[in-house]
């Protein structure tokens, strides 16, 4: 499978290949300060297959396993991209809202809902967890 998607501007591109490894929504209170919105949509790829083209930059902060959460925006639109997470080392975690193909994304579960905002719901029938989804 190949997943293609871009910032903004079109001048911070990325491409992944292999199989999606999980989708989800994300509600916690990192992910709602870094997107603006109540939560954020992600996909996990394989590192080994993804690549990028154009100025991505990082911006660390430690996230709830205490390791560094690191997201990578364009350098240029500063459109969120992706990250990297630390306690991770072999994902990439695609944030949807960048792919070329929005179809692609299919939520499996969500996590982090106790932080949720009372004005942003869950799909029903998705699977909820209140910390991280397993």
């Amino acid at each position: 499978m190949r997943i293609t998607g871009g910032c903004l501007c079109g001048q911070t591109r990325y491409m992944a290949n292999g199989p999606v490894l999980f989708s989800l929504l994300c509600y916690c209170v990192d992910c709602q300060k870094a997107s603006g919105t109540g939560h954020v949509p992600i996909m996990g790829v394989s590192r080994s297959g993804f690549t990028v083209e154009g100025a991505a930059v990082p911006s660390k902060n430690i996230g709830g396993s205490g390791r560094m959460a690191i997201r990578n925006f364009c350098g240029h639109c500063h459109s969120l991209l992706f990250g990297t997470p630390e306690v991770a080392p072999d994902l990439v975690t695609i944030y949807a809202g960048s792919l070329d193909d929005g179809q692609l994304f299919t939520p499996q579960k969500a996590q982090y809902i106790r932080a949720r905002q009372a004005w942003d719901t869950v799909p029903a029938g998705l699977p909820a967890y209140q910390e991280s989804a397993p």
